[in-house]
């Protein structure tokens, strides 16, 4: 690589704001701190008292969801 060519470094972000942990699973800031209230969001780090969601356990999160209508999509390859 020439010293004219920029260097590209990726840096993959595991800890999220409430807003980007929002915005990760995909559902609006309010609807998460609902999830929150009752307990349904995994819960934060604290890193010097700012909240820190972690992509691992909203990833699980997610991945604990069931699929809509999970007793039918046993074979949901046929629908395709």
């Amino acid at each position: 690589m020439s010293n004219s060519q920029a260097r590209v470094r990726i840096v993959t972000v595991r800890g999220l704001s409430r807003l980007s942990a929002a915005a990760y699973i995909g559902i609006s800031p309010s609807k998460f701190d609902e999830l929150r209230r009752a307990n349904r969001i995994p819960p934060p780090k604290v890193l010097d008292g700012r909240l820190v969601f972690t992509v691992e356990r909203l990833d699980e999160f997610i991945d604990a969801l069931p699929d809509e209508n999970q007793a039918d999509n046993d074979n949901w390859t046929a629908a395709v």
